[in-house]
């Protein structure tokens, strides 16, 4: 007599309905005539090697076309959409990637926006990859204003490091670890610019608070991640969270080490002139210059023993106030070491396009290298203006005048 075999109850839980066999059929480009459909061929045009380049190209071109101030309200708006909708997608792929047989079946039969979530999940790296690159694209562009060729273009260099990463990653932004890291580093760089455009203030304190807010919203995700799962170990938590807490220890020494770039602020102009006047509301800035030098906007060498003036414009946002300050250097002909001279304190506010223009003056400079380093308050670098002080010759210069 044939015994009945008992059915397999996670066989029978996994068993997927028949409208999924069809969408898997559909998302194949399997059409019921047979031939490929649109969507199909949609797919295989972005399957092709060159598109990642393509997008990477297109999105940085129409990041530097469209991104105008960093305190414009849309555009931060706009990075704070992404970084919300990326929240999302982390969330989501972490919960189905830790979802056992049974609740994935329960999923495929359950409501339709659940099941959307399940059938989605093959497209949220690309998504991710999306939204990391617009993050990214952005902050370069943000940053790269305010970074100069010292300390502070460390942590630009490292944007634009995970900036062409990111072109690579598709594969590998379904770990969560992964995308864990990744998410603490553009919620940092957003929090480091945007508190204090909406604050208009610019210190230690306001830096730290930007530190641990990105903490604080990447370990969230991770909680609502593994929320009502006690079955997953403490381990794997602290495996995920780990790198994030790591991530914002070494960016906040980055900010000591003078390695962050000082945004939201920015040097637009910079340089070395004979003398200064101002006439209806602009700057008369006078320079030696021969006929040929169309190019040229400021002094490169000045003579020993006159006045020289520094003159800089520095943007910053709407409603915020600071110091800034005009650090003097000089460096002998025989040395090879810059020592501090003199350090002018200057206030500036925000909201002119073209900066704050403010400037410095001194008298009697001895021959050799001197620089100007344009800090905060809290010593990063805005911008640096450098001039070569030579003995004067009974050659009067022929003075130009540019207007800022």
């Amino acid at each position: 007599m044939p015994v009945e075999q008992p059915q397999d109850p996670v066989s029978e839980a996994v068993r997927a309905p028949a409208e999924f066999n069809v969408f898997i059929e559909q998302s194949n480009g399997i059409s019921q005539s047979g031939r490929m459909s649109p969507f199909a061929k949609l797919q295989s045009v972005l399957a092709k090697p060159f598109m990642p380049a393509v997008f990477f190209l297109c999105g940085v071109s129409y990041d530097t076309v469209t991104l105008s101030r960093i305190d414009r309200l849309l555009d931060n708006l706009v990075l704070l959409l992404y970084l919300v909708l990326l929240g999302a997608l982390i969330v989501l792929t972490g919960r189905l990637s830790i979802e056992s047989p049974p609740e994935r079946a329960q999923l495929l039969s359950g409501p339709q926006c659940t099941r959307w979530a399940w059938e989605a999940r093959p497209y949220y790296p690309m998504a991710s990859q999306f939204l990391l690159g617009g993050l990214f694209s952005a902050y370069a562009i943000f940053y790269s204003q305010s970074a100069t060729f010292t300390g502070t273009a460390i942590f630009f260099a490292l944007l634009i490091v995970l900036l062409v990463t990111n072109e690579f990653l598709r594969d590998r932004l379904s770990n969560l670890q992964i995308l864990v890291g990744l998410y603490t580093v553009v919620s940092f760089a957003f929090f480091t610019f945007f508190l204090p455009v909406i604050t208009g203030l610019m210190n230690v304190v306001i830096f730290l608070l930007g530190a641990l807010l990105s903490l604080g919203v990447t370990l969230y995700l991770v909680q609502l991640v593994y929320r009502n799962r006690p079955d997953q170990s403490a381990r794997e938590t602290f495996s995920v969270t780990a790198p994030a807490v790591a991530l914002v220890t070494v960016l906040v020494g980055f900010y000591f080490l003078n390695w962050i770039p000082p945004v939201p602020l920015s040097l637009k102009h910079g340089g070395i002139y004979h003398d200064i006047k101002r006439t209806n509301g602009q700057f008369e800035l006078f320079f030696e210059k021969q006929w040929y030098q169309f190019w040229k906007r400021s002094d490169t060498t000045f003579p020993a023993e006159e006045p020289i003036y520094c003159f800089t414009a520095v943007f910053a946002p709407v409603d915020l106030n600071t110091t800034i300050y005009h650090h003097w250097y000089y460096r002998p002909n025989d040395s090879r070491l810059f020592t501090h001279a003199d350090k002018i304190p200057l206030k500036i506010s925000g909201g002119r396009e073209g900066g704050y223009r403010a400037y410095s003056f001194k008298r009697g400079l001895d021959p050799g290298d001197w620089r100007v380093d344009v800090e905060t308050e809290d010593g990063r670098i805005i911008g640096r203006v450098a001039v070569r002080v030579l003995n004067q010759t009974e050659e009067q210069p022929r003075l130009a005048t540019v207007s800022y």
